[in-house]
């Protein structure tokens, strides 16, 4: 992405999770256990999320470089269901749970597009940073307009059942 999406119209987005575009598991992304290493599902969920902020929000790379802020990852969890294998395609959907005027609470899948299973999901909590400063800054009114628009259509959505998760060995009794 070239440019800033300050002056473009703010989309009408539908009450689904978004969808990013198709992935396929490198042969360099395999382990010793002959399936997708762990450090490659966070990579593929990052690499899906910057879909988001670019295209989506106008708040990844063009506007790190331009405004000299940007969305930075506070916390993550992956909760891995399922393998992906060497040359599998696969595909993420973000759902915007909460967010404010600096956090972004997102809920990704990732589905494995050979069988349509749930390969892995993720819930992160990003917070937008003058990189200057290095410090907590407010999203632009431009860009808080279009996450409101889509924190919108997404608050009807059901909440994942694993949004929140603590994590921990389940005891019986």
């Amino acid at each position: 992405m070239s440019e800033l999406l300050i002056d473009a119209p703010i989309p009408t987005f539908e009450a689904a999770p978004l969808a990013t575009p198709e992935m396929r598991v490198p042969p360099e992304w395999i382990d010793y256990n002959g399936h997708m290493n762990v450090a490659y599902y966070s990579m593929a969920f990052d690499k899906s999320s910057d879909v988001i902020f670019d295209e989506v929000l106008g708040v990844g790379g063009a506007y790190a470089r331009l405004l000299k802020m940007g969305p930075m990852i506070l916390q993550q969890q992956i909760h891995f269901v399922g393998e992906l294998l060497e040359g599998e395609r696969f595909q993420c959907h973000w759902q915007l749970l909460d967010w404010d005027t600096k956090r972004l609470h997102f809920f990704g899948e990732m589905t494995n597009l050979e069988d349509g299973s749930t390969a892995a999901y993720t819930e992160t909590m990003g917070m937008n940073v003058d990189l200057v400063k290095r410090r907590s800054a407010p999203y632009p009114d431009w860009a808080q307009a279009r996450i409101d628009a889509l924190g919108k259509a997404h608050a009807g959505l059901p909440r994942p059942a694993l949004a929140g998760a603590v994590i921990g060995i389940r005891r019986k009794g």
